[in-house]
């Protein structure tokens, strides 16, 4: 398989495995999208690392394989690659990736969909889909906007250029620069960390996030106060706040 989804201690790992550099073909973008959906409904998953291994996270699509489609070929699957990636973007779990080498593309797409990055110090991210004569077409030009603002996302979308780690962090693309060795660690322990932590309120934290973003901000506070006012109703809630008043903060453990 070209992408495998690895569990334990409550993390699902979701490793692109089709070497030399992890080019998302179809195939691959097809199985992405299937390892989302098994990490969004297994419930021994409670947080997800995305990871392309010690060398790559992905350096973007399969240009041989794209360059023989028409422009009808591709109408017909843009949106299966979109959705492959949103897919990954409406997990209603905590997901950080873990970013080694390039990300580059549809890689740097794919990280875009974490909710968390986390960098090697040798990594370097871009979207260079302007030198193809193309724009972004995985979500890119929407989703890096909405990270570091439509005038970084230009730059980086017009010129097609690379940027290294610690530009990268400076950007507000990336979240956390470590030595490359140290990557996936740091991104597994971040997941298993929140994986420990009230499911149910997590999700209700990332859907208001996400949503909140997409709308006004009065629709994005009544979302708020709707998710708020019904984890009221968790076992979670019972158990953190009793922890609280019996123990003190943040020694709660829950289901």
């Amino acid at each position: 398989m070209t992408v495998n989804l690895e569990v334990a201690d409550g993390v699902g790992t979701i490793r692109l495995d089709r070497p030399p550099m992890n080019a998302l073909d179809i195939a691959t973008q097809d199985r992405l999208r299937e390892l989302a959906r098994e990490a969004t409904d297994r419930d021994d998953v409670r947080a997800v690392v995305l990871y392309g291994g010690e060398k790559v996270f992905a350096a973007g699509a399969d240009i041989k394989e794209m360059q023989v489609m028409d422009h009808v070929a591709m109408v017909e699957r843009s949106r299966a690659l979109q959705d492959s990636f949103t897919a990954v973007a409406r997990i209603p779990k905590p997901v950080v990736a873990a970013i080694t080498g390039y990300a580059l593309g549809g890689g740097c797409e794919l990280a875009l969909c974490a909710d968390y990055r986390i960098a090697a110090d040798n990594a370097k991210l871009g979207q260079p889909e302007i030198l193809l004569g193309l724009i972004p077409g995985a979500g890119g030009t929407q989703r890096l906007s909405r990270l570091v603002g439509p005038s970084r996302a230009k730059d980086l979308i017009f010129t097609g250029r690379m940027v290294k780690a610690d530009e990268a962090l400076a950007l507000g693309l990336v979240d956390r620069v470590v030595p490359a060795a140290e990557v996936y660690e740091q991104a597994h322990a971040w997941a298993a960390k929140l994986a420990q932590g009230p499911a149910v309120a997590l999700r209700a934290a990332k859907e208001a996030v996400d949503q909140g973003l997409e709308t006004d901000i009065d629709t994005g506070l009544a979302l708020e106060r709707t998710w708020f006012s019904a984890l009221f109703a968790t076992a979670d809630r019972e158990t953190g706040m009793r922890s609280f008043v019996e123990e003190g903060p943040g020694k709660a453990k829950f289901a």
